[in-house]
């Protein structure tokens, strides 16, 4: 049995502790949501409030995925305190050590913004395997925009579904890193989608270039079949085979 990490044991220590609110229990007919189906060897892992898909060989997530509730967008939790940590739970882990003098910013997937409702939610997304060598324009600028318009979206419809991470084009990549056995793979653009639930279910996929110039948030619209053909990951697959045709195949921001 693989040895419990002390990332693991803080967090069980800390959600004994009241640390803000508690994640929220999904409806027996969503818990599947937050899941999805990759073809590529990956590392699963479960945090306090999100689940990570990561790649040994990349040194990054392929795929990150949480719900973001309205509850969940506001918090007085603060991340000027919180340093990005290694996460022990892989074989060989990133620091951010590794990051230094890259050129890249360490490119949440799962924002610390979404996580200020609970201490521990928050901590967790700086664990490194939450993290993708981002341009530091795209970081600062039209990735943040998304991220906000998420939260927008969790509050107006209640809940949302969320996955992202890197999309990698072809067989070379660029990478870095200080050692040569320890390079972390750049990607050439990631991936955001998002799913709603309800009476008007409705998903959306984004797809950003990992580059400094601004991109208009219309022209990144993708629908999440093209998400899916790009990537070879497989979202929400628990849905109605009906439900999920239809709204997959649709990317009409006009709609949200």
């Amino acid at each position: 049995m693989k040895r419990l990490s002390f990332v693991l044991i803080a967090t069980m220590l800390l959600c004994l502790q009241s640390c803000g609110q508690k994640v929220e229990q999904l409806p027996s007919s969503e818990k599947g949501l937050t899941d999805v189906r990759l073809r590529q060897d990956v590392t699963p892992l479960q945090r306090y409030a999100y689940k990570v898909w990561y790649s040994e060989t990349m040194r990054i997530p392929l795929a990150v995925s949480w719900y973001l509730t309205k509850e969940h967008t506001y918090g007085k939790s603060q991340r000027k305190s919180i340093s990005f940590m290694p996460d022990e739970d892989t074989h060989n882990p990133v620091t951010t050590f590794d990051y230094m003098q890259s050129g890249y910013d360490r490119g949440h997937m799962c924002p610390a913004g979404d996580n200020k409702w609970n201490r521990t939610a928050q901590e967790q997304t700086f664990l490194m395997t939450n993290i993708c060598p981002q341009n530091h324009n795209l970081n600062k600028n039209d990735w943040n925009d998304l991220e906000q318009l998420c939260r927008t979206w969790a509050r107006r419809y209640n809940r949302i579904y969320i996955v992202c991470g890197p999309v990698l084009r072809g067989n070379s990549h660029k990478t870095i890193g200080r050692e040569r056995n320890k390079r972390i793979t750049v990607p050439e653009a990631f991936y955001k989608v998002v799913l709603r639930t309800g009476k008007n279910p409705a998903a959306i996929g984004f797809i950003y270039e990992n580059v400094g110039s601004r991109q208009p948030m219309r022209q990144t619209v993708r629908s999440i079949d093209e998400i899916e053909q790009l990537t070879g990951i497989d979202f929400f697959s628990v849905l109605d085979d009906d439900i999920e045709r239809r709204i997959e195949a649709k990317s009409d921001l006009s709609e949200w």
